[in-house]
Protein backbone atom coordinates (compact mmCIF):
# COMPACT_ATOMS: atom_id res chain seq x y z
CA UNK A 1 0.00 0.00 0.00
CA UNK A 2 1.36 3.36 -0.78
CA UNK A 3 0.56 5.90 2.33
CA UNK A 4 1.80 8.81 0.39
CA UNK A 5 -0.85 9.08 -2.72
CA UNK A 6 -0.63 11.42 -5.82
CA UNK A 7 -3.99 12.49 -6.11
CA UNK A 8 -5.11 13.11 -9.77
CA UNK A 9 -8.60 12.50 -9.81
CA UNK A 10 -11.07 14.91 -9.61
CA UNK A 11 -10.16 16.37 -5.98
CA UNK A 12 -9.37 16.47 -3.62
CA UNK A 13 -5.34 17.29 -4.77
CA UNK A 14 -2.57 17.20 -3.07
CA UNK A 15 -2.21 20.27 -0.98
CA UNK A 16 0.35 23.00 -0.99
CA UNK A 17 3.12 21.94 1.35
CA UNK A 18 2.54 25.12 3.00
CA UNK A 19 -0.93 24.03 3.49
CA UNK A 20 0.07 20.75 4.81
CA UNK A 21 2.39 22.78 7.10
CA UNK A 22 -0.11 25.14 8.24
CA UNK A 23 -2.24 22.06 9.71
CA UNK A 24 0.08 21.85 12.20
CA UNK A 25 -0.19 25.18 13.86
CA UNK A 26 -1.86 25.37 17.15
CA UNK A 27 -5.47 24.86 17.45
CA UNK A 28 -7.47 28.49 18.39
CA UNK A 29 -11.15 28.82 19.86
CA UNK A 30 -13.57 29.83 17.11
CA UNK A 31 -14.26 33.07 18.79
CA UNK A 32 -10.70 33.79 19.42
CA UNK A 33 -9.46 36.99 17.82
CA UNK A 34 -6.65 35.52 16.22
CA UNK A 35 -8.85 33.32 14.57
CA UNK A 36 -11.25 35.81 13.74
CA UNK A 37 -8.79 37.93 12.32
CA UNK A 38 -7.23 34.88 10.36
CA UNK A 39 -10.65 34.20 8.57
CA UNK A 40 -10.93 37.78 7.81
CA UNK A 41 -7.47 37.42 6.01
CA UNK A 42 -9.00 34.57 4.41
CA UNK A 43 -12.15 36.27 2.74
CA UNK A 44 -9.68 39.12 2.02
CA UNK A 45 -7.39 36.47 -0.33
CA UNK A 46 -10.82 35.30 -1.38
CA UNK A 47 -11.70 38.27 -2.93
CA UNK A 48 -8.43 38.56 -4.86
CA UNK A 49 -8.95 35.12 -5.98
CA UNK A 50 -12.55 35.39 -6.62
CA UNK A 51 -11.99 38.69 -8.62
CA UNK A 52 -14.59 40.23 -6.37
CA UNK A 53 -14.79 43.31 -3.96
CA UNK A 54 -17.84 42.02 -2.40
CA UNK A 55 -17.74 42.07 1.47
CA UNK A 56 -19.40 38.76 2.25
CA UNK A 57 -16.92 36.62 1.21
CA UNK A 58 -16.17 33.47 3.46
CA UNK A 59 -15.12 30.00 4.07
CA UNK A 60 -17.91 27.83 4.26
CA UNK A 61 -17.35 25.02 7.11
CA UNK A 62 -17.79 21.84 4.99
CA UNK A 63 -16.58 20.48 1.34
CA UNK A 64 -17.96 22.44 -2.11
CA UNK A 65 -21.49 20.75 -1.65
CA UNK A 66 -22.21 22.86 1.33
CA UNK A 67 -21.33 25.72 -0.54
CA UNK A 68 -23.59 25.01 -2.92
CA UNK A 69 -26.74 24.43 -0.45
CA UNK A 70 -25.73 27.44 1.66
CA UNK A 71 -26.36 29.82 -1.76
CA UNK A 72 -29.35 28.19 -2.46
CA UNK A 73 -31.28 27.47 1.10
CA UNK A 74 -29.97 31.22 1.74
CA UNK A 75 -31.06 32.76 -1.11
CA UNK A 76 -34.33 31.02 -2.42
CA UNK A 77 -37.37 31.17 -0.99
CA UNK A 78 -39.90 27.71 -1.15
CA UNK A 79 -42.56 28.04 -4.20
CA UNK A 80 -39.21 30.24 -6.11
CA UNK A 81 -38.53 29.41 -9.47
CA UNK A 82 -34.91 28.54 -10.37
CA UNK A 83 -33.34 27.88 -13.86
CA UNK A 84 -30.46 25.41 -13.99
CA UNK A 85 -28.25 24.56 -16.70
CA UNK A 86 -27.57 20.67 -17.08
CA UNK A 87 -25.05 18.96 -19.44
CA UNK A 88 -23.19 17.27 -16.37
CA UNK A 89 -23.57 15.51 -12.66
CA UNK A 90 -23.42 18.75 -10.49
CA UNK A 91 -25.73 20.56 -12.39
CA UNK A 92 -28.08 17.57 -11.88
CA UNK A 93 -27.04 18.09 -8.35
CA UNK A 94 -28.13 21.61 -8.54
CA UNK A 95 -31.27 21.24 -9.64
CA UNK A 96 -31.87 18.12 -6.61
CA UNK A 97 -30.75 20.47 -3.97
CA UNK A 98 -33.30 23.63 -5.44
CA UNK A 99 -36.18 20.89 -5.26
CA UNK A 100 -35.22 20.47 -1.84
CA UNK A 101 -35.48 23.90 -0.55
CA UNK A 102 -38.81 23.40 -2.31
CA UNK A 103 -38.35 25.72 -5.31
CA UNK A 104 -39.23 24.83 -8.78
CA UNK A 105 -36.62 23.81 -11.07
CA UNK A 106 -36.71 24.33 -15.20
CA UNK A 107 -33.92 22.60 -16.78
CA UNK A 108 -32.09 23.58 -19.41
CA UNK A 109 -30.13 20.50 -21.38
CA UNK A 110 -27.11 20.32 -23.15
CA UNK A 111 -26.12 16.38 -23.66
CA UNK A 112 -22.91 15.76 -21.36
CA UNK A 113 -19.54 16.71 -22.71
CA UNK A 114 -21.08 19.88 -24.78
CA UNK A 115 -21.40 23.34 -23.08
CA UNK A 116 -24.26 25.14 -22.60
CA UNK A 117 -25.39 27.41 -24.89
CA UNK A 118 -26.00 30.89 -22.88
CA UNK A 119 -28.66 32.14 -25.61
CA UNK A 120 -30.36 29.02 -24.40
CA UNK A 121 -30.14 29.91 -20.45
CA UNK A 122 -31.12 33.47 -20.97
CA UNK A 123 -34.09 32.25 -23.46
CA UNK A 124 -35.34 29.84 -21.03
CA UNK A 125 -35.14 32.70 -18.03
CA UNK A 126 -36.86 35.11 -20.84
CA UNK A 127 -39.71 32.35 -20.77
CA UNK A 128 -39.78 32.38 -16.86
CA UNK A 129 -39.07 35.86 -15.95
CA UNK A 130 -40.20 35.59 -12.14
CA UNK A 131 -37.30 33.27 -12.13
CA UNK A 132 -35.40 33.78 -8.53
CA UNK A 133 -32.39 32.76 -9.80
CA UNK A 134 -30.53 31.29 -12.90
CA UNK A 135 -27.63 28.74 -12.38
CA UNK A 136 -24.75 27.48 -14.26
CA UNK A 137 -21.88 25.42 -13.41
CA UNK A 138 -18.64 26.93 -14.84
CA UNK A 139 -16.22 23.74 -14.63
CA UNK A 140 -18.70 20.61 -15.52
CA UNK A 141 -16.03 18.41 -13.79
CA UNK A 142 -18.22 14.99 -14.35
CA UNK A 143 -17.04 15.45 -18.32
CA UNK A 144 -14.44 17.91 -18.28
CA UNK A 145 -16.43 21.23 -19.96
CA UNK A 146 -15.84 24.27 -19.15
CA UNK A 147 -19.62 26.39 -19.57
CA UNK A 148 -19.45 30.02 -20.66
CA UNK A 149 -20.77 31.83 -17.82
CA UNK A 150 -19.31 35.94 -19.09
CA UNK A 151 -21.86 36.60 -21.48
CA UNK A 152 -25.12 35.71 -18.73
CA UNK A 153 -24.25 38.87 -15.77
CA UNK A 154 -24.93 42.08 -18.16
CA UNK A 155 -28.17 40.06 -19.32
CA UNK A 156 -29.32 39.60 -15.66
CA UNK A 157 -28.46 42.94 -14.16
CA UNK A 158 -31.78 44.85 -15.16
CA UNK A 159 -33.94 41.57 -14.11
CA UNK A 160 -34.37 40.58 -10.70
CA UNK A 161 -33.03 37.14 -11.72
CA UNK A 162 -29.54 36.31 -10.13
CA UNK A 163 -27.16 34.41 -11.34
CA UNK A 164 -25.32 31.33 -9.21
CA UNK A 165 -21.83 29.68 -10.32
CA UNK A 166 -20.39 27.00 -9.04
CA UNK A 167 -16.95 27.22 -9.30
CA UNK A 168 -15.79 23.98 -7.40
CA UNK A 169 -13.25 22.94 -9.92
CA UNK A 170 -13.37 26.38 -11.78
CA UNK A 171 -11.55 29.01 -9.00
CA UNK A 172 -8.18 29.13 -9.25
CA UNK A 173 -7.93 27.07 -12.26
CA UNK A 174 -9.29 29.13 -15.27
CA UNK A 175 -10.46 32.55 -15.45
CA UNK A 176 -13.14 33.57 -13.54
CA UNK A 177 -14.31 37.30 -12.75
CA UNK A 178 -17.40 37.56 -10.25
CA UNK A 179 -17.25 41.38 -10.71
CA UNK A 180 -16.97 41.53 -14.56
CA UNK A 181 -19.28 39.04 -15.24
CA UNK A 182 -22.44 40.72 -12.67
CA UNK A 183 -21.85 36.86 -10.55
CA UNK A 184 -24.34 37.47 -7.81
CA UNK A 185 -23.51 33.70 -5.82
CA UNK A 186 -20.64 32.28 -6.07
CA UNK A 187 -18.99 29.11 -4.30
CA UNK A 188 -15.99 26.85 -4.98
CA UNK A 189 -13.88 23.78 -2.52
CA UNK A 190 -10.58 24.04 -0.85
CA UNK A 191 -9.59 20.75 -2.21
CA UNK A 192 -9.15 22.02 -5.96
CA UNK A 193 -7.24 24.36 -7.80
CA UNK A 194 -6.60 26.64 -4.38
CA UNK A 195 -4.31 23.81 -2.79
CA UNK A 196 -5.66 22.90 0.59
CA UNK A 197 -7.12 19.95 2.10
CA UNK A 198 -10.99 19.47 1.81
CA UNK A 199 -13.27 20.92 4.67
CA UNK A 200 -14.15 24.43 3.40
CA UNK A 201 -16.49 25.79 1.00
CA UNK A 202 -15.61 29.53 -0.32
CA UNK A 203 -18.56 31.44 -0.90
CA UNK A 204 -19.18 34.98 -1.76
CA UNK A 205 -22.60 37.24 -2.39
CA UNK A 206 -23.20 40.40 -3.89
CA UNK A 207 -24.56 43.13 -2.71
CA UNK A 208 -27.60 42.72 -4.34
CA UNK A 209 -28.09 38.96 -3.16
CA UNK A 210 -27.29 40.00 0.43
CA UNK A 211 -30.20 42.68 -0.12
CA UNK A 212 -32.47 39.29 -1.20
CA UNK A 213 -31.44 37.34 1.19
CA UNK A 214 -32.05 39.75 3.91
CA UNK A 215 -35.65 40.69 2.70
CA UNK A 216 -36.74 36.86 2.49
CA UNK A 217 -40.40 36.67 3.44
CA UNK A 218 -39.43 33.18 5.24
CA UNK A 219 -36.55 31.91 7.34
CA UNK A 220 -33.77 30.20 6.11
CA UNK A 221 -34.36 26.63 6.11
CA UNK A 222 -30.86 25.74 7.36
CA UNK A 223 -29.50 26.95 10.67
CA UNK A 224 -26.16 25.71 10.07
CA UNK A 225 -25.73 27.02 6.26
CA UNK A 226 -27.70 30.16 6.95
CA UNK A 227 -25.27 32.83 5.32
CA UNK A 228 -26.56 35.60 6.63
CA UNK A 229 -25.96 34.33 10.45
CA UNK A 230 -22.22 33.50 9.26
CA UNK A 231 -21.56 36.47 7.88
CA UNK A 232 -22.93 38.38 11.57
CA UNK A 233 -20.18 35.39 12.75
CA UNK A 234 -17.39 35.81 10.80
CA UNK A 235 -17.67 40.03 9.77
CA UNK A 236 -19.31 41.78 11.39
CA UNK A 237 -17.43 42.66 15.12
CA UNK A 238 -18.66 41.80 17.72
CA UNK A 239 -18.81 38.34 16.39
CA UNK A 240 -21.89 36.51 16.77
CA UNK A 241 -21.33 32.69 17.81
CA UNK A 242 -22.66 31.01 15.02
CA UNK A 243 -20.74 27.36 15.33
CA UNK A 244 -17.40 25.81 16.14
CA UNK A 245 -15.40 26.33 12.92
CA UNK A 246 -11.90 25.09 12.63
CA UNK A 247 -8.94 27.19 13.14
CA UNK A 248 -6.21 24.22 11.59
CA UNK A 249 -8.58 24.16 7.90
CA UNK A 250 -8.27 27.98 7.88
CA UNK A 251 -5.12 28.18 8.54
CA UNK A 252 -4.04 25.78 5.86
CA UNK A 253 -6.84 27.36 3.50
CA UNK A 254 -5.00 30.63 4.23
CA UNK A 255 -1.67 29.04 3.69
CA UNK A 256 -2.47 27.38 -0.04
CA UNK A 257 -4.35 30.67 -1.19
CA UNK A 258 -1.15 32.95 0.10
CA UNK A 259 1.03 30.31 -2.45
CA UNK A 260 -1.82 31.22 -5.37
CA UNK A 261 -1.14 34.50 -4.95
CA UNK A 262 2.51 34.70 -4.84
CA UNK A 263 2.50 32.78 -7.85
CA UNK A 264 -0.40 35.61 -9.33
CA UNK A 265 -4.08 34.71 -10.19
CA UNK A 266 -3.39 34.90 -14.31
CA UNK A 267 -0.16 33.00 -13.86
CA UNK A 268 -1.68 30.04 -12.08
CA UNK A 269 -4.79 29.95 -14.40
CA UNK A 270 -1.66 30.20 -17.35
CA UNK A 271 -0.28 27.20 -15.59
CA UNK A 272 -3.19 24.92 -15.45
CA UNK A 273 -4.02 25.59 -19.13
CA UNK A 274 -0.15 24.38 -20.07
CA UNK A 275 0.05 21.33 -18.15
CA UNK A 276 -3.87 20.40 -18.75
CA UNK A 277 -3.61 21.40 -22.60
CA UNK A 278 0.05 19.07 -22.20
CA UNK A 279 -1.73 15.76 -20.86
CA UNK A 280 -4.37 16.09 -23.62
CA UNK A 281 -2.22 15.71 -26.11
CA UNK A 282 -0.37 12.99 -24.94
CA UNK A 283 -3.05 11.44 -23.85
CA UNK A 284 -4.38 11.43 -27.69
CA UNK A 285 -1.28 10.68 -29.01
CA UNK A 286 -1.76 7.30 -27.14
CA UNK A 287 -5.29 6.46 -28.22
CA UNK A 288 -7.38 8.04 -26.23
CA UNK A 289 -10.22 10.10 -26.74
CA UNK A 290 -11.58 12.92 -25.24
CA UNK A 291 -14.80 13.44 -23.89
CA UNK A 292 -15.23 17.18 -24.51
CA UNK A 293 -14.13 19.16 -27.91
CA UNK A 294 -11.24 21.34 -28.28
CA UNK A 295 -11.92 24.81 -27.33
CA UNK A 296 -14.71 24.31 -24.05
CA UNK A 297 -12.29 21.26 -22.59
CA UNK A 298 -11.15 22.20 -19.40
CA UNK A 299 -7.51 21.93 -18.84
CA UNK A 300 -7.75 21.26 -14.40
CA UNK A 301 -9.51 18.30 -15.35
CA UNK A 302 -9.70 15.60 -18.39
CA UNK A 303 -12.57 13.62 -19.44
CA UNK A 304 -10.79 10.78 -21.08
CA UNK A 305 -12.13 7.77 -23.01
CA UNK A 306 -10.30 4.43 -23.00
CA UNK A 307 -9.30 2.90 -26.38
CA UNK A 308 -11.47 0.31 -27.62
CA UNK A 309 -11.22 -3.09 -25.89
CA UNK A 310 -9.66 -1.84 -22.23
CA UNK A 311 -12.11 -2.12 -19.14
CA UNK A 312 -11.38 0.89 -17.32
CA UNK A 313 -11.84 -0.12 -13.77
CA UNK A 314 -9.40 -2.95 -13.52
CA UNK A 315 -6.63 -0.42 -14.69
CA UNK A 316 -7.71 2.24 -12.56
CA UNK A 317 -7.11 -0.34 -9.68
CA UNK A 318 -4.12 -1.47 -10.91
CA UNK A 319 -2.51 2.49 -10.96
CA UNK A 320 -3.90 2.73 -7.26
CA UNK A 321 -2.26 -0.55 -6.14
CA UNK A 322 0.79 -0.38 -8.09
CA UNK A 323 1.64 2.98 -8.11
CA UNK A 324 -0.39 4.84 -5.31
CA UNK A 325 -2.02 6.89 -8.12
CA UNK A 326 -5.58 7.72 -7.44
CA UNK A 327 -7.59 8.74 -10.97
CA UNK A 328 -11.50 8.78 -11.68
CA UNK A 329 -14.03 6.93 -12.96
CA UNK A 330 -16.72 8.22 -15.13
CA UNK A 331 -19.87 9.44 -14.67
CA UNK A 332 -23.06 8.90 -15.61
CA UNK A 333 -23.49 7.73 -19.02
CA UNK A 334 -19.41 8.12 -19.04
CA UNK A 335 -19.45 5.05 -15.96
CA UNK A 336 -17.42 2.20 -17.21
CA UNK A 337 -15.81 3.90 -20.28
CA UNK A 338 -13.60 6.94 -19.01
CA UNK A 339 -11.07 8.62 -16.65
CA UNK A 340 -10.99 11.60 -15.13
CA UNK A 341 -7.95 13.18 -14.59
CA UNK A 342 -7.35 15.92 -12.47
CA UNK A 343 -4.25 18.55 -12.67
CA UNK A 344 -4.96 21.21 -10.21
CA UNK A 345 -3.18 23.22 -7.56
CA UNK A 346 0.12 21.74 -6.15
CA UNK A 347 -0.63 18.59 -8.82
CA UNK A 348 -0.82 20.78 -12.26
CA UNK A 349 2.94 20.40 -12.78
CA UNK A 350 4.64 18.64 -15.79
CA UNK A 351 5.99 15.96 -13.16
CA UNK A 352 2.36 15.22 -12.64
CA UNK A 353 1.84 14.74 -16.31
CA UNK A 354 4.71 12.76 -17.11
CA UNK A 355 4.03 10.30 -13.78
CA UNK A 356 0.50 9.82 -14.89
CA UNK A 357 1.28 8.55 -18.24
CA UNK A 358 4.08 6.40 -17.25
CA UNK A 359 2.10 4.36 -14.85
CA UNK A 360 -0.58 4.33 -17.39
CA UNK A 361 2.00 3.29 -20.51
CA UNK A 362 2.95 0.28 -17.64
CA UNK A 363 -0.58 -1.06 -16.48
CA UNK A 364 -1.73 -0.78 -20.60
CA UNK A 365 1.52 -2.95 -21.54
CA UNK A 366 1.53 -5.77 -18.97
Amino acid sequence: MHGDRLLLGPGPSNPYPEAVEALTRPVLGHLDPDYLALVGDVAERLRTVFRTANPLTLPVSGTGSSGMEACLVSLLEPGATIVVGVNGYFGERICEVARRCGARVVRVEAPWGTPLDPADLLAARAANPEAAMLAVVAAETSVGVRNDIAPLGAELAGTDTLLLVDAVTALGGTPLEVDAWGIDACYSASQKCLGAPPGLAPVTLSPRAVERMRARATPIGSFYLDLGLLQDYYLDSPPTYHHTASSPLAASLHAGLGRLLEEGVEATWERHRRVGERLQRELAAMGFGMVASDGVRLPQLTATTLPPGLEEGPLRKRLLADFGIEIGGGLGEFAGRAWRIGMMGHNATDRSVLTVLAAIRDVLGS
